[in-house]
């Protein structure tokens, strides 16, 4: 009972302090950011799409002909590549007429295999190369890092030095200097990978040009909150 008295009396004695210290006076600014990186990484979706009148038919055709685009990506690309199957789909085709019910026209088979580079000028070299292979499709070309982020740490410190000197001139501004720093929070990073779409991938009739593909520049941002306790000079 003496024990409980005594912690009561103690926090008794506490509270009035911690009610006298008085607010801290801070400045709280945002620091935004942008860094612009090239694209040392690529993501091509090469697909195989083959149509027969029944599905084991439109399946084994499709097997044969994934089987010799993979044959050639893989020696257009080289040993460093990854190859995977992101996609696979056997499906049911109809033809469809007002007032009728739609009619079974046969199957379709699509496979989608993703080659990944670090080598971007062997892009040209294999979107043509599975073309002629027997690919009839390319659902997308993804630019993106290998280290994304290295370059995320970048663009945050630039967006957490401007916020710092943000915070600096407004507490010259207003006669104050800054005490320490209270609290900082990342509000917002983005990396948005480019994209490029491509409807369909070349024939082989037009093998002699290589497809031209521009990675173009990737930006990064970050943004960040910062509170700062602040004094008079």
């Amino acid at each position: 009972m003496k024990h409980l008295l005594g912690t009561v009396l103690a926090c008794a004695l506490i509270a009035p302090v911690l009610a006298q210290q008085p607010p801290v006076s801070s400045i709280r600014v945002t620091g935004d950011s942008q860094v612009t990186a090239k694209p040392d990484r690529v993501q091509i979706d090469i697909g195989v799409t083959t149509h027969a009148e029944h599905s084991q038919e439109a399946a084994a055709e499709n097997a044969r002909q994934v089987e010799a685009v993979l044959s050639a990506l893989k020696k257009a690309a080289g040993p460093s590549a990854v190859l995977k199957t992101v996609n696979y789909t056997l499906s049911p085709t109809y033809k469809y007429q007002n007032g009728h019910e739609p009619a079974l026209t046969g199957y379709s088979a699509a496979n989608i295999v993703q080659v990944t580079l670090d080598d971007l000028t062997k892009i040209s070299n294999v979107i043509d190369a599975a073309a002629q292979a027997g690919a009839n499709n390319v659902r997308g070309i993804t630019f993106t890092l290998r280290d994304q982020e290295a370059v995320h740490a970048d663009a945050l410190r630039k967006a957490a030095a401007k916020a710092r000197a943000d915070a600096e001139v407004l507490a010259a501004a207003l006669g104050l200097k800054i005490v320490r720093v209270l609290t900082v929070e990342e509000t917002g990073a983005r990396f948005v990978p480019v994209m490029r779409t491509m409807s369909a991938a070349p024939t082989a009739a037009a093998a002699e040009v290589a497809t031209p593909v521009e990675s173009g520049t990737l930006d990064i941002s970050a943004s960040l909150v910062l509170t700062v306790e602040v004094a008079p000079r």
